[in-house]
């Protein structure tokens, strides 16, 4: 059911709390050294600001477990986004209590706030309803464009909901839900999954979930392991989720009696130590050495990977294929992002979601060249998996609407 946006309502002098997602990296000294999702929510902040709302941001940063940790204050985020924004952020250093009521007594039209840290409340991850309540006192609308954290039954993308009739979604979550959404209802053919990271077993609920769906699944990075365990190659030192070799082989099954193809790589790059130090080697499948670890796609992978994906017409892509924090390892991660991006110029819909997969199109500058960049990685991948969003199943639905 397609939900109501915040484009479809009156904002002229409405308080309008809105969760957003600045949960974004920080060095040691507290400079934020990666502001795309702070970018991402412009659009919807400043759409609030032009039609005259009173716009109350509130958001979660890293896990600090219900504890007050000035590491994870969002008071750099405010900063950073005053020179976004062009317009003053005042920020309030609780987001309950007298000292957040105080300082929202005296907003005025057009003019932003950003509460403190949610999660320094150990009400906000338990979605505690008196915590959801105290929030739900701040605004008259409620507005989520958290889509990163919308697979979190929370006190903010919850709880605090069922106090507003009107719930509704910000543009960076409408974008999110009709990227991902029109990925299983209406993509065009041939549509291929590249999946990677380290584990397979972030992956399975998607994997069957796309099987009869795609043309082809390519996998990479340490989760092609479990499978080759499977086929019966010997894999080394290599990661291998020995629980899930059954679900695997199910999974292998499934596939044979689809139209889709799981296409595994057929060389990798290996290393005798997990380490930028260590010997390196590119070898086919079947010669992994005793007791070295395959950390990479090989060249020859690289090149059958590429090929498929530049006769898709449609291309999903979460989690790198290889140890890509080690600039080593990096290159078939790298590689993919290059060759999602040339799909995208011969007219493919592309859409790449997970930090990794996302790290690398911005490292390489090619974010301009992809269709879509979600900003939620586990969220996309839940969707993908068939699976309903909390945060975004208490918004109000566009035909039960009272607009």
């Amino acid at each position: 059911m397609k939900k109501l946006s915040v484009q479809d309502i009156d904002l002229k002098g409405v308080r309008v709390l809105t969760r957003v997602d600045f949960n974004v990296p920080m060095n040691e000294a507290r400079e934020i050294t990666d502001d795309t999702r702070i970018r991402a929510s412009l659009s919807t902040i400043e759409l609030i600001r032009a039609r005259g709302g009173q716009i109350i941001l509130m958001s979660h940063l890293g896990r600090p477990k219900g504890e007050r940790v000035e590491s994870m204050s969002l008071q750099p985020v405010a900063d950073r986004l005053a020179e976004l924004c062009g317009a003053p952020v005042r920020f309030v250093p609780d987001c309950v209590g007298e000292e957040a009521e105080a300082a929202l007594s005296t907003l005025k039209e057009g003019e932003i706030v950003l509460l403190e840290n949610l999660r320094f409340h150990s009400e906000e991850t338990a979605n505690d309803p008196q915590f959801a309540a105290a929030l739900a006192r701040w605004g008259e609308v409620y507005v989520n464009d958290a889509f990163g954290t919308a697979h979190r039954a929370h006190a903010s993308t919850v709880g605090v909901a069922q106090h507003f009739e009107l719930r509704v979604s910000g543009l960076l979550m409408a974008k999110e839900l009709d990227n991902l959404q029109g990925l299983l209802e209406r993509p065009a053919q041939p549509f291929v999954a590249v999946l990677g990271g380290a584990k397979v077993s972030g992956k399975i609920e998607v994997i069957e979930n796309l099987l009869d769906r795609v043309d082809s699944i390519l996998i990479g990075g340490g989760m092609a392991f479990t499978f080759f365990k499977v086929h019966g190659l010997e894999v080394g030192a290599s990661l291998v989720e020995d629980g899930l070799q059954d679900t695997v082989r199910g999974i292998l099954e499934r596939a044979k009696n689809s139209r889709t193809r799981i296409l595994l790589p057929q060389d990798v790059v290996v290393s005798n130590e997990f380490s930028e130090k260590g010997a390196l080697k590119e070898v086919l499948v079947t010669d992994i050495p005793e007791n070295w670890q395959g950390l990479d796609i090989g060249p020859r992978t690289t090149k059958f990977f590429a090929e498929e994906i530049a006769r898709a017409r449609t291309v999903f892509w979460n989690g790198p294929m290889g140890v890509f924090e080690m600039p080593r390892f990096a290159r078939g991660t790298r590689a993919i992002a290059r060759a999602i991006a040339r799909a995208t110029e011969q007219g493919a819909r592309t859409v790449v979601g997970g930090g990794d997969s996302v790290a690398a199109v911005n490292q390489l500058d090619l974010a301009d060249s992809i269709s879509h960049l979600s900003t939620g990685g586990g969220a996309s991948l839940e969707l993908l998996a068939g699976k309903t969003l909390p945060g975004v199943e208490v918004l109000s639905d566009v035909s039960s609407s009272p607009v």
